[in-house]
Parts: structure tokens; sequence; C-alpha cells
């Protein structure tokens, strides 16, 4: 979709918020605001620290650019647009609405980038909200802290700061949105991959509790970290900065500069396998902490013992998750007996994990069986146990699942992870994750986007995005295709291999 900005000459839209007046700008037939800070910038005497109400200004702040991304992990070199814009004014959030009047009470779907916990940023172009809110809803995005200065342990910092940030900005929407056309009474919050991670994060956390009316999960990692893990990972960071895991000592270090050890760390993770176990076979150096206190326990067992009950829930996940990393990697198509052998070992549930995975996929090989226990694993368990426990305590949630492949690579990656960003976007032929869908997109990806984005605004409106609610007897699914269908939950078999499985916050040693 081109987006045709408005020209100079032209008078922007304006709005009042809370901490001041905004002008925007005109975008086909949208009202769009960008870089709107919700925080005060996390630098200074505020590094480290819980996310600070933003200072009002005089006047009318201009906000048609983005604000400059938090400080990127060197993955996919998102290290290197972030480290050439400057400012340090990282939270920020941008809103695209088709009917500014503050009395137009449209839904709102406000997005949280994925990316590890290390990389993400709202100005990508996959994130534009131009086409989603098209459908008849308000969109925002936003900008949160990523890796050491998000989620690291620290002494002296509270943890998951990088969550702490995402409230903030709920907050923002709940103050401020109605100014923008939107309800604050029907907002939906979504992410997908890490950002799936923090929705389910924000269900469990006392300090979200409130903010939102429904959620959307959309592959949804099963890595959160005890206190003891995150501690130690720290530690390491610092050490490669030749300084202790506090506040006092990394506050010394420019934040363009930190990073930098979070990779080092990341980089040579196996060698503290015996320590950290699960996650050094997937590089992971970051995740929600269960601290206790900002997040008080797990999703899961959150969901599971009544929290977000009266939130109402839509998760799901691709069918393919890991053939994406598969492919990163180097392995894709080239999977040996001992990698799969190592993965099965490593991730499959309980003792016998790994002989009842062989068993229950008889025909697999080792491509198969490698891609099968890390998509399980990292996604599709988490996932489906997360929409299992909310239905559980009287929940409702509507499930998903994405099976039609991408077309890059003659269909090589399947419906692989992140391959529903551009349809849910509508962003087909712009950013990373529009590289799967080719250009120009064929025929049946801009139908199969159309139709799930009216399912996320639908589910936004009223709370159902158009296929029945999930029960735990038929375990009734949308499978998201060309065309889709309604269907018992396919994975069958990896849920009878997960169904006794419980995802604890992982430990120091995790063997």
């Amino acid at each position: 979709m081109t987006v045709t900005a408005s020209k100079p000459s032209e008078p922007g839209p304006e709005v009042r918020t809370t901490a001041g007046a905004l002008r925007g700008s005109r975008e086909a037939g949208l009202t769009v605001f960008r870089g709107i800070p919700f925080a005060e910038p996390p630098v200074g005497a505020l590094r480290f620290a819980a996310p600070q109400p933003v200072r009002s200004w005089d006047g009318v702040r201009a906000a048609v650019s983005y604000g400059p991304p938090p400080p990127q992990a060197g993955v996919f070199g998102m290290d290197a647009p972030a480290a050439g814009t400057a400012g340090d004014d990282w939270l920020t959030v941008n809103v695209w609405s088709p009917d500014p009047a503050p009395g137009a009470g449209l839904p709102v779907l406000v997005w949280i980038p994925g990316g590890a916990y290390v990389i993400g940023t709202s100005s990508l172009p996959e994130f534009d909200g131009g086409r989603l809110a098209a459908g008849g809803a308000v969109v925002v995005t936003l900008n949160y802290r990523l890796g050491i200065e998000g989620f690291a342990q620290l002494d002296g910092a509270p943890a998951n700061r990088g969550l702490l940030d995402q409230v903030a900005a709920l907050r923002w929407v709940r103050d401020n949105i109605r100014a923008f056309g939107g309800d604050p009474d029907r907002v939906t919050v979504f992410g997908q991959s890490a950002g799936g991670g923090s929705v389910a994060a924000l269900l469990a956390m006392p300090s979200a509790a409130g903010l939102v009316r429904r959620a959307v999960v959309q592959s949804m990692p099963g890595t959160f970290f005890s206190p003891e893990l995150a501690a130690d990972i720290a530690a390491a960071c610092a050490a490669e900065l030749g300084l202790r895991p506090t506040v006092a000592d990394l506050s010394t270090v420019a934040p363009s500069r930190l990073p930098a050890a979070g990779d080092a760390v990341a980089a040579k993770i196996s060698r503290w396998r015996e320590r950290w176990g699960r996650i050094t076979h997937r590089p992971i150096p970051f995740a929600p902490v269960v601290d206790g206190e900002v997040l008080p326990t797990t999703p899961w067992r959150a969901l599971a013992d009544g929290a977000g009950r009266d939130t109402e829930l839509l998760v799901g996940h691709v069918r393919d998750e890991h053939r994406l990393f598969s492919l990163i990697d180097g392995v894709l198509g080239q999977v040996t007996q001992d990698q799969a052998e190592t993965a099965l070992r490593e991730l499959a549930p309980g003792p016998d994990g790994a002989q009842r995975y062989r068993t229950g996929f008889p025909a697999a090989g080792p491509e198969q069986l490698y891609e099968l226990v890390n998509a399980d694993w990292l996604f599709r368990m988490p996932t489906l146990h997360l929409a299992h426990a909310h239905t559980a305590a009287g929940g409702r949630t509507h499930v998903y699942e994405l099976t039609w492949p991408a077309p890059a690579m003659d269909g090589a990656l399947g419906a692989c992870h992140g391959l529903d960003v551009p349809l849910v976007f509508g962003n087909l032929t712009s950013g990373q994750p529009a590289m799967l869908i080719g250009e120009p997109p064929f025929p049946e990806a801009e139908a199969l986007s159309g139709r799930i984005r009216a399912a996320w605004t639908a589910f936004a409106a009223d709370g159902d995005p158009g296929w029945p609610a999930y029960d735990l007897e038929r375990r009734l699914v949308q499978l998201l295709d060309t065309p889709s269908t309604v269907t018992a939950y396919p994975e069958e078999t990896s849920r009878l291999l997960w169904q006794d499985h419980v995802f604890p916050a992982l430990p120091l040693t995790d063997r």
C-alpha cells in the first residue's frame, strides 16, 4: 500500500493530550500522529528506572516523524539504524485513526513489536498501521526498552523495565485515546513473538490490570526467566565490559554501546550450557523475569489461577514456527541425525520425551523431528497452553493456526515464524517479513490478509473474530489458509506429548 503524506502547506490535524497539543498528518484518508512521547527519556538520572510520566509542553508539538528506536542488538543489522538515529526519546507511540472525533468510540488495537526482547521498533515499515486502521479501528504502535536496558536483572533497578514501559504506554492510551477517536473501554493489546510473550506477561501483571479489554497473543515464546538465571546472564553481560551488573556500573556505559555486550554473550552462549540449560540451544539471553513483584508468576500459572478471566483472548501460532530459524542457522534441508538427537534430548518434555517424539511421528526424519521439537518447545505448545489455561479458568478464548505457506523459496519456508505479521498489518510489499510474501504479492496473500485484518478488527470491536470459541473437549480452531476452515486443533500428537508439561520460570541450572 502506498501512503502519501500530507503536503507541508496543508494544515495537519491537531489533538490535545494530557501533556499538550499535537499536530499530525493526513495520509490515505487517515489522521496519523507519530513519535508521541508517553514517558520521559530513560537516560541520565532515569537510566534503568521505571518509566516516568512525560512532562507537559507548551504550544503545539509536531508529531509527524517516528521517535528514535531504543538501542538494538546487532541481529539482522538492527543496531546500525538505531545507532544512526539521534535522540534518546525512545519511549513513544504512534497513532493511526480513521475518525479522530473524540466521540467516535472506535475500537483500539495497541501493537507491541517482537524481536527476541533485543530488537524491535515501531518505525519498521511492516508495522505501519494504515491498512489495519482503515478497517475501522484506531491503531497504536509503541517502543519499549530492550536487552540489557529493558530486561537485564540489575542491582538497584526494577525488574522487567521493558514490560513497565508497555504498561506506561497502555496508561497513555487509557488517558488519551478518546482524543484520537478511540474508545478507552475497548482496548485490545496485540503482539507477535516477544511481543506476544509481552502481551501474555501483561495479563499476569498487577500494574496492567484494567488497562485492556482484549488481548491477541501471536506465537508466544515459552521463555520466562527466574531471577537467579536472569542475574547470572546479567553478570556475564557486565563482565564483557569489565563491570558489575549494577545500575551504578552500567550507567557509565553509553546506551548505544550496551547492546554489544549482550551480543557478545549470545555469540558464545554455549559456554554456559551447564548453567543456563535450554536457552543456550536457541540463543536467548533476555526474557521477562518472574521476579515475584512486577511479574508475580508465569502467564500460564496466572491465567490458570484466574488472572485475566474477564479479558477475552485471541491466541495462535503458525504451523512451521522453526523453519525460518533453520534457514537463518544454515541448516534448512541439512539437519543431521546428531543435530536432531541433540534437539530431542535437550527440548522434548519428560525423561522419555525423545522416544515419545519418535513414536508419535514414526515417519519423520531428522529434519522434521528437529523442526517439530524446536517449534513445540519455543512457540507452539507455550501458545496452546496459554489458551488452555485461560479457557480452563473460565475465560473466553479463540484459537487459530496459520497454515498458509509463504510463497518465498518456492514454499520451502512453509507457514514460518513471522509470516503472520505482514498478513495482520496488510503491509505485503514492505519490511523484512514482506520478503516472505514476494513482490508483487500473490492475490491469495491479499485476500488472506484482508480476512485476517477483518478478524482482528472484529475481535477488537466485540470479542468475536468470526469462529467458535475454544473449549477443552472439541478444541476447535480456525486454520488461516486459502480457504480457511474451522477444525479440531490439528497438532494433536504434539498436544498430547506436551499435555502434562508445566512451563516454569527457567532456573539457573536447567537440567
